[in-house]
């Protein structure tokens, strides 16, 4: 089942702190996502001034308890980088699907 997640960063003083001090971790572990073929795009939202202020992902799990799963351990959730962040099942279309490989 595919899902997109979207967690938008805190807006404090020390958010960009939280998210460049874990930064290296996440993208570790996006790394092992991709070559198990469980995450299938990642991007970071940015602001007017490119600011990085949250990340857009798009997953693949069998199920959203396994994802939940991953998040309890994705260094962005855990480290409070993201204070909100919203899941959706969706389906990403035939032309994409092997973009990720």
């Amino acid at each position: 089942m595919q899902f997109m997640l979207i967690g938008r960063d805190g807006t404090d003083e020390g958010a960009l702190d939280r998210r460049l001090a874990v930064r290296d971790a996440h993208i570790a572990l996006g790394d092992t996502l991709v070559a198990e073929g469980k995450m299938l795009f990642g991007t970071a939202l940015l602001d007017e001034n490119d600011k990085m202020i949250g990340s857009m992902l798009v997953l693949d799990y069998p199920s959203r308890a396994e994802l939940d799963q991953w998040l309890a351990v994705e260094p962005y959730a855990v480290s409070g980088v993201w204070e909100h962040i919203t899941v959706t099942p969706v389906r990403v279309g035939p032309s994409f699907v092997g973009l990720h490989k």
